[in-house]
């Protein structure tokens, strides 16, 4: 007959073998990230939050997650996917635009002279995005963007836009919504053209995905109905636009944020500033060899006072040339 000290140990035994089940389960979902820092701090805070009973137990329905898209979800050079893409847009339509033949910055791009388009600056990209983000109808849009990311090819692997994706990531994303987090996109990309891709590519349905936003306008044409849009910057979804966004969008604070830059620093301070537990990371992207190697100095997704905050607030840096084995589904 057993005697009763027996039934705490058979209590710490069972408790023992649901955290290496629990372990092994992070194990099997989480087969691109090494073992090292960061994987076992997400591991970590996903054990936590869902654990009935446990201090930091957070329900479902607040288990929020979000993500920055451009060099955190996929790739971000040499340039921003989206920039490619209004670039060749502007060739494609040119024969309806004559007098871009002699205007700045859409007379750079026609004649390949890069010099001029990047004395354009911020100003001339948003111009060229408005351009030919605009004057259609979403559906319009959404189509001539699915029909570029089915034929354009990155200029270095050769490969579609929608395979540089980060396979990690979508392993992250998946493991989230496995144990109950809602995944959202919380981007400064136009959001129309990340909501072209971001269902089929990250599993992200188009109502979780929050960008920057052009304005618009409801038309009824002989009872034809569509939503056009217009060449007007209603909502900037970048630094402190992200949190506004958030408040404004999804009505809760997220607990989990992840970001690459500088442009995701007040989204990750937004939810770290948050109640209970929560998760603020950063991709860094160190492998010059897999990927791109850049951070402080960089001109496309430039991580400097970001990087500062995470290493003063302790938050997770995820070293890719060191934590990630893969970095492509298409990587062996």
């Amino acid at each position: 007959m057993p005697s009763k000290p027996a039934q705490p140990i058979a209590r710490w035994m069972l408790l023992l073998l649901l955290g290496v089940s629990f372990v092994a389960r992070a194990a099997d979902e989480l087969p691109s990230w090494n073992d090292g820092p960061s994987r076992q701090a997400i591991v970590d805070f996903v054990g936590a939050v869902t654990q009935e009973g446990g201090k930091d137990f957070v329900p479902p329905a607040e288990r929020i997650a979000v993500f920055d898209n451009d060099g955190t979800l996929w790739s971000e050079q040499p340039m921003y996917f989206q920039v490619l893409f209004a670039l060749d847009e502007v060739r494609r339509q040119a024969p309806q635009h004559p007098a871009w033949k002699e205007k700045q910055p859409f007379k750079a791009v026609l004649e390949g002279d890069h010099k001029a388009l990047a004395d354009s600056g911020m100003q001339g990209i948003l111009a060229i995005v408005a351009a030919t983000h605009s004057g259609v109808s979403t559906d319009e849009f959404i189509a001539n963007a699915r029909r570029w990311l089915a034929s354009a090819r990155h200029p270095r692997s050769h490969k579609p836009y929608t395979e540089m994706v980060f396979q990690p990531m979508l392993e992250l994303l998946g493991y989230l919504r496995a144990n109950g987090f809602k995944t959202y996109i919380v981007s400064g990309g136009e959001v129309a053209f990340m909501r072209a891709f971001a269902e089929e590519v990250y599993g992200i349905p188009p109502e979780q995905v929050i960008g920057t936003t052009l304005g618009s306008r409801f038309e009824d044409r002989n009872g034809q109905l569509s939503i056009l849009r217009l060449p007007k910057l209603v909502h900037n979804d970048d630094g402190p636009g992200k949190p506004e966004s958030i408040d404004s969008i999804i009505g809760r604070r997220p607990i989990l944020a992840f970001g690459n830059s500088d442009g995701d620093l007040q989204m990750l301070q937004w939810t770290a500033a948050g109640k209970g537990p929560h998760f603020a990371g950063l991709v860094h992207h160190t492998d010059g060899k897999r990927e791109w190697a850049y951070d402080r100095q960089s001109k496309v997704g430039r991580l400097d006072k970001a990087l500062d905050m995470a290493k003063s607030k302790d938050w997770v840096v995820v070293d890719m040339a060191t934590e990630w084995k893969r970095i492509y589904p298409f990587d062996q």
